[in-house]
């Protein structure tokens, strides 16, 4: 019998037709009677392996054990069948129980080195027996054993001496399946006594560490690298007796945790609870197949049951780890999830958000993200903006569709509760991309989580509300989801408005703008819009160039955004001042447009994200992070002002004299773009104040803030109003990032256009194999970086590259009609390029060349 039609025949043993252990209680709620069902079927399985393993002991007594001397054998059916039949009455298990695994009384190891999976039994003496008979109340007054790294390593070498290891297997099975004892072991000063049994051990050890007060706020009593060692000598021994006491262990261990979690507050009731998941997370082990079959997802199930304090103690404890020690706790859960994600039959019915040992994953990889955090370059002090406003976005307390308060997401609480924020980290322990997991991404259906997200019910678990594990690429489409769902709440609100008041009124947002005048037009109108009606912003854009026979699916939106910000940054304008060494632009303190101006700019870049449509606009990254709330600094000069930065960063680092040497006050000079200066001082009086080893810092960060904060404070309040306008009820600064919001409006940097090709697809009648398509991509892959850009201009309306890469692109090339000195033409709202089917390679190259450089404006094939 196979191990399916075996597991099968228990599985029929435990539920048969007509037969559901508990339905009278299975009423309440699924996941109580899933839990029921798990730890019935644990129990008939530790009979049936009984009766067909044994429990390892030649000299048991127990009649229904495998290993008893009178015991006769059974087929696979008949004892899956006498299993449910001891369990309906009670039967005792031989003690320690079985833990499937084969009947043998001697360690085995092959003489080629490689380990089988055969397990030394524990020995099953008479006491433990006749105690196991006497029912299990009586078998449970037994206080479980602890354990110490002294106590292990003193039985581990008596083992050794004996050449059997049956007393390590035995004890590492009761102490690793049982919480109390798990909880108990490996503690930091523990009192020198071996493994024990009593009562009194415990309470007394329970006594002596309240009296030394070794559990603080933070603090777990575990000794880590006791532990670690343990392991090490566990392992040093290459045992498979050791490591399936172990795995077995676990398997038993984690329902009980989860249960007693869920419904008993055990964290509350004693903190060290968390000392057991330090202990099996340290274990080196929990990677490999035999734990991400079924110990770990079990385990991880556990721990995500802990409460918000017991996560946050977690976090705090773990940031103490190196990044090694941190980045292999975070493969190992990432291996799982990846596991259970090829693994598994996903599709639009059984969904990833369905898999418990996924979700669970995701939220045990939410302590480790926190705790990655905790352990990087936090900004300490207050560095946020004050705009209460975006203040609440922030904490996740913005209104939700319905007018109500939204939750917080679970990672907002995790974060409140350990008093970080994600945005205040500069460097995090472990990079950000560590955290992201490509083959969940791949799996995920955003539309679905993008719904369990929003209806934020209980029982929908959704992966948006941890967005550390999502890449950049699947947020944007998320927040796409998000966009399009308001932009046809405003549509249907605009129609029944217009029923109601019998009124025509305009479902889009509809811009008729000239080619040549096509800032006043745009800024006039979005300026009137925003006056008279802000929530118009939020419906769907529509461009019309004035002249010009193009319908705006998309493509003349792309080119009109183009269009736009090249004007705007232009330096005729004088809103900003361009960086020759960093090429990007910067808030020109000194400009005399208005407010009005450069909130419509604000408006513009709003309105990009909201229509999914990326820009070309150089900003350095403190930009965003003022768009988020957050102040600049001293660290944000590097990428803003990296000149000023050196300069301020050799004055710190001066070991001399700095008031003789430097001479500097505290004051700022200033230039504008006509040739003007002036001064401002940094604090009162602060031209006669001079600088010097004991204030430098304090000048420093003045002459930062001042620089990033203070002198564009007008332009920037305007600016940032205007963005906020367009996207205040978006979750854009819940899903994403900083340097990730610089990425969902400029794109990526890369033109990768080996994964364009790959992603494109063919029409018309040309096909990957046509010697036109070869003859393209030929020329394409030799053409500048320039010349690329104009492709990508002229096919899709922007040269810039979507989030996830060219490949997100999705261009399609067809065949428009046989050789013909017509040039080539596109459909930049659906990406088509369309190629007639030229003679020759010169020929394609001349006419795609002169399209692309010259050919603009819109109008109808």
């Amino acid at each position: 019998m196979s191990k399916k039609e075996e597991s099968e025949a228990v599985q029929a043993a435990a539920f048969p037709a007509g037969l559901e252990p508990g339905t009278e209680d299975l009423e309440a709620e699924p996941e109580d009677a899933d839990m029921k069902r798990a730890a019935v079927k644990q129990q008939i399985e530790l009979y049936y392996y009984q009766l067909t393993e044994g429990c390892g002991n030649s000299a048991c007594s127990n009649q229904s054990c495998a290993s008893s001397g009178n015991f006769h054998p059974l087929s696979k059916n008949e004892a899956a069948v006498q299993a449910l039949e001891l369990f309906k009455s009670k039967a005792p298990l031989c003690s320690p129980k079985p833990r499937k695994v084969a009947r043998t009384t001697n360690d085995h190891q092959p003489a080629n080195g490689v380990r089988e999976n055969i397990s030394a039994p524990v020995q099953c003496s008479e006491e433990s027996h006749r105690s196991s008979l006497q029912g299990p109340e009586k078998q449970d007054d037994r206080k479980p054993k602890f354990l110490t790294e002294k106590a292990l390593q003193e039985m581990l070498d008596s083992c050794e001496k004996g050449g059997s290891f049956s007393p390590v297997i035995r004890t590492l099975g009761e102490v690793f399946s049982s919480v109390e004892a798990l909880k108990h072991s490996f503690c930091k000063d523990r009192p020198e006594a071996q493994v024990s049994d009593s009562s009194t051990e415990i309470e007394k050890h329970d006594r002596e560490l309240s009296e030394k007060e070794i559990h603080k706020e933070d603090e777990l009593t575990v000794d880590v690298e006791a532990v670690r060692r343990s392991y090490a000598a566990l392992f040093r021994h290459n045992n498979s007796g050791i490591e399936n006491a172990l795995l077995n262990g676990l398997i038993s261990l984690s329902p009980n945790v989860e249960l007693e979690l869920r419904y008993h507050c055990a964290y509350q009731q004693d903190p060290r609870y968390l000392n057991l998941f330090v202990v099996i997370l340290e274990n080196p082990n929990l990677h490999s197949p035999e734990y991400l079959e079924n110990a770990l997802p079990l385990f991880c199930r556990a721990m995500s049951q802990l409460p918000i304090k017991a996560q946050a103690r977690l976090a705090r404890f773990f940031s103490g780890y190196s990044t090694e020690r941190l980045r292999g706790l975070v493969e190992t859960i990432q291996q799982l999830v990846t596991f259970k994600v090829l693994s598994g039959s996903f599709s639009r019915l059984h969904l990833v958000n369905d898999e418990s040992a996924i979700t669970s994953a995701a939220k045990v990889l939410s302590i480790f993200y926190i705790a990655s955090i905790l352990a990087g370059e936090v900004e300490l002090g207050d560095t946020d903006e004050p705009d209460v406003s975006l203040q609440r976005r922030r904490h996740g307390s913005s209104e939700s569709d319905d007018g109500q308060e939204r939750k917080p997401t679970p990672l907002q609480v995790l974060e409140k509760e350990v008093g970080v924020r994600v945005i205040n980290c500069r460097c995090p322990l472990l990079p950000f991309t560590d955290f992201h997991n490509e083959p969940l991404n791949e799996q995920l259906e955003v539309d679905k989580d993008y719904t369990y997200y929003k209806s934020q019910l209980e029982d929908r678990f959704s992966f948006l509300n941890y967005p550390f594990i999502l890449t950049p690429a699947t947020k944007s489409l998320a927040l796409y989801y998000d966009n399009r769902v308001r932009m046809f709440s405003e549509r249907r609100m605009t129609v029944l408005y217009s029923l109601v008041q019998g009124q025509v009124v305009q479902p889009y947002l509809k811009l008729r703008v000239r080619r040549d005048h096509i800032i006043d037009d745009a800024l006039v109108r979005l300026e009137m819009i925003s006056m008279e009606n802000p929530a118009d912003l939020k419906k769907q854009l529509y461009v019309e160039f004035e002249g010009e026979q193009g319908i705006d699916e998309g493509g003349v939106s792309k080119e009109f955004f183009q269009l736009v910000v090249e004007e705007i940054f232009n330096a005729d304008y004088g809103m900003f001042i361009y960086d020759e060494q960093t090429h990007m632009y910067w808030f020109n303190p000194s400009s005399f447009e208005t407010d009005a101006q450069f909130k419509l700019i604000g408006i513009v870049l709003g309105l990009a994200i909201y229509n999914n449509v990326i820009l070309d606009v150089h900003f350095p990254m403190v930009v965003y992070r003022k768009l988020m709330a957050k102040k600049g600094t001293f660290l944000d000069l590097q990428d803003s002002h990296p000149v000023l930065y050196q300069s301020l960063k050799s004055m710190l680092e001066y070991e001399g004299d700095v008031e003789e040497d430097f001479m500097a006050t505290f004051c700022v000079g200033m230039s504008d773009l006509f040739g003007g200066s002036s001064t401002h001082e940094l604090k009162e009086n602060g031209n006669n104040v001079p600088v010097t080893v004991d204030n430098r810092q304090e000048y420093v960060d003045l002459y930062a803030d001042y620089i990033l904060n203070k002198s564009v404070q007008k332009q920037f309040n305007a600016f940032r109003q205007g963005f906020h306008m367009v996207t205040d009820e978006s979750p854009l600064e819940e899903f994403f990032r900083p340097e990730e919001i610089e990425l969902l409006i400029c794109g990526c940097p890369d033109l990768d256009f080996k994964a364009l090709e790959e992603s494109t697809d063919y029409d018309g009648g040309f096909t990957r194999e046509s010697q036109t398509v070869k003859d393209f991509w030929e020329l394409v892959h030799g053409f500048s970086e320039d010349e690329k850009k104009q492709l990508l201009m002229f096919a899709t309306g922007s040269d810039r590259v979507p989030v996830g890469g060219l490949s997100k692109l999705k261009l399609v090339i067809a065949r428009n009609g046989p050789d013909s000195d017509r040039l080539p033409t596109s459909h930049t709202c659906f990406n088509v390029l369309l190629l007639p089917e030229y003679a020759s390679k010169d020929k394609l190259r001349e006419r795609l060349l002169k399209a692309i450089t010259h050919a603009k404006g819109f109008g109808m094939l």
